[in-house]
């Protein structure tokens, strides 16, 4: 949904800016799909750092704890044990659980009780940075699509509408999705993109240049 929503927001900000200012449809087509693809590698490049970067401290993490491990089990034991009774275990339930879980794979279950780390959750750069990408291009698409069909003296409305459509449908989906509330996921998606498209629409109107 982020992907998505940045697609559609960054990309017809720049549609709506170009379109403000162009008098044929090939510049504006021409700086959209360009902040398309630009927009698309940025966020697939800066998805795999970020998310690569937390793989590291993960791994670090994981390291730290097998070191801990392998120099003081019996304290790495008890030191599970506690996080249990911390949920509301008995003691001695607490310590059969840690002793049990610690029996079959200690530092699998630390990580998943004491750093929140498991097999789901674990940090993927690479499928984050593709999905991420693919996301992107599917909101820039949007705009991309109304400046095609859209007739040049109606181009802005046409993608600002479009645009607005898109972003409502996605508010929807997103709060459904999380069970938030609809009204306050699609104003506050809407006003995010107005403000957006009408902040560049004003600097290129600023500029005085026509294409």
């Amino acid at each position: 949904m982020l992907g998505a929503t940045d697609g559609i927001v960054s990309t017809s900000a720049v549609a709506v800016a170009i379109a403000a200012v162009a008098t044929t449809r090939d510049p504006i087509l021409l700086a959209t799909v360009a902040a398309a693809l630009a927009g698309a590698a940025s966020m697939a490049a800066s998805e795999y750092v970020s998310v690569a970067s937390a793989r590291d401290a993960q791994q670090a993490d994981l390291e730290e704890e097998r070191e801990q491990h392998a120099e003081r089990p019996e304290r790495e034991q008890r030191e599970l044990a506690t996080m249990f009774e911390a949920r509301g275990a008995s003691p001695e339930t607490a310590e059969a659980i840690a002793a049990e879980l610690s029996e079959r794979d200690a530092l699998a279950a630390h990580a998943r009780e004491e750093l929140g780390l498991t097999d789901e959750l674990a940090a993927r750069p690479l499928q984050t940075s593709a999905t991420s990408g693919v996301a992107f291009l599917a909101g820039s698409s949007i705009p991309i699509v109304a400046i095609r069909l859209a007739p040049l003296g109606m181009m802005l409305p046409s993608i600002a509408a479009a645009t607005l459509v898109a972003l409502i449908g996605l508010g929807i989906a997103s709060a459904t999705i999380g069970g938030a509330g609809r009204r306050r996921a699609v104003l506050r998606i809407v006003v995010g993109a107005g403000l957006a498209m009408t902040i560049t629409v004003i600097g290129s109107g600023l500029l005085g240049i026509e294409l």
